[in-house]
């Protein structure tokens, strides 16, 4: 069906609608020093403070025009006044978007957070995200996204049963606090760094956790947080058809949580979840859906990094909407398992380059903006300006 599409003609209207409105929020933490879990590797330039990274944002955002929001976490990203962070934001044409907790690096937590026996530092975990949600009130951030480290190394270490009571009451509590208009999303990852078993290892305990708090809960999708083999894409279109879908972070992995560029391991992979994403409608901006990078940059420069991150989505998504849903229909409702195979393969192996250019040519951006970026001068500009002071990295 698909040999090639040279032209944004060759698209549907809603098809390029979509890809015109399309939107990726970005980590303010990308953008800092990071690493292995031996050594965090420092790379010149990077910023020094959150305004430092929201201009690093906004320069992803100027050659790819699809990431106009900054995701922050705290304390992280802590400031003294949230009304000039936001603002500064948006002077670079930025938003600020979810807010991320942190309960994973203060000594209190080293047996959990929210589902710890301690009732103390139960208690200065709620009142962590607490102060997130105000941080939201001040930022104008829509969501508290939260991903927790807890879980045990060996067996009876704790009550499992009592730990999920625990973390129920937990998020009750701050699912309270939150106002009318704000959402709460709950991320799993099935290991790491809790090895016998993690408190919210997975899409079904998230969802249980979402469904008892409200329609306002939903649940986080991040790529890299399933063991090999695991089909993504099933999980996606079923917590769409159940409409908790609240955030999806894209990133790609090798063998564990590698946080790599998306599509870096398996880009047929990212094809097939945004074939998913695509059918059910949720690539619409009213979806409900935040789509966000979630990756640390070890080797390469970070906006380089988030550049690629970016047009790799873009491609991925430009070739879902290329599959002909009708034909697709007709031979899946046929029972010809090669033919309907065949449309998804077209579509995947289409060369849309050619098309995503012509498409930021008719929104005033450059048709390669990772070309357009390095010679900007950008890089040397902050290498020599952000000397002194202390560099972005984990725990920073």
């Amino acid at each position: 069906m698909t040999a090639s599409v040279p032209s944004l003609s060759d698209l549907s209207d809603e098809a390029r609608s979509l890809l015109k409105t399309q939107s990726i929020e970005l980590p303010s933490w990308a953008f800092g020093n990071s690493g292995t879990r031996f050594r965090v590797f420092t790379t010149a330039g990077v910023p020094r403070d959150p305004y430092e990274k929201i201009d690093d944002v906004a320069q992803v955002n100027k050659y790819t025009g699809v990431t106009p929001r900054v995701s922050l976490h705290i304390p992280w990203d802590k400031v003294d006044d949230y009304e000039a962070l936001r603002k500064h934001a948006e002077d670079q044409g930025v938003t600020i978007g979810n807010i991320n907790s942190n309960v994973f690096q203060d000594e209190d937590y080293k047996l959990g957070s929210l589902t710890n026996s301690n009732e103390r530092i139960r208690r200065k975990a709620i009142d962590h995200h607490l102060e997130c949600i105000d941080i939201m009130r001040a930022t104008g951030s829509p969501a508290l996204k939260i991903w927790l480290a807890d879980g045990t190394n060996y067996p009876g270490q704790d009550s499992i049963r009592a730990r999920q009571d625990r973390l129920a009451d937990s998020l009750a509590e701050i699912y309270a606090a939150l106002d009318d208009d704000q959402e709460l999303v709950l991320e799993y990852k099935f290991f790491e760094p809790a090895f016998y078993h993690t408190d919210v290892p997975d899409w079904g305990t998230s969802l249980v956790h979402c469904l008892a708090l409200g329609d306002r809960a939903k649940v986080v999708l991040d790529t890299g947080h399933h063991a090999p083999g695991t089909n993504i894409e099933f999980i996606v279109a079923q917590l769409l058809r159940l409409g908790r879908l609240g955030a999806f972070d894209f990133n790609s992995r090798f063998y564990a949580d590698d946080d790599l560029i998306v599509g870096a391991a398996d880009p047929y992979q990212l094809f097939r979840i945004m074939n998913e994403i695509v059918s059910a409608g949720a690539l619409a901006p009213d979806s409900g859906v935040n789509f966000m990078l979630d990756q640390c940059h070890n080797l390469e420069e970070k906006i380089p990094g988030e550049i690629r991150s970016a047009t790799n989505v873009q491609e991925a998504t430009a070739k879902a909407l290329l599959v002909d849903r009708e034909a697709l229909d007709q031979a899946q409702r046929a029972g010809d398992v090669l033919a309907a195979n065949d449309i998804l393969v077209d579509a995947y192996n289409t060369d849309v380059r050619p098309l995503l250019a012509e498409l930021r040519e008719s929104q005033g951006l450059a048709p390669d903006p990772m070309k357009a970026f390095l010679e900007s001068g950008y890089l040397d500009k902050i290498r020599s300006e952000r000397v002194g002071g202390t560099a972005a990295g984990w725990g920073a």
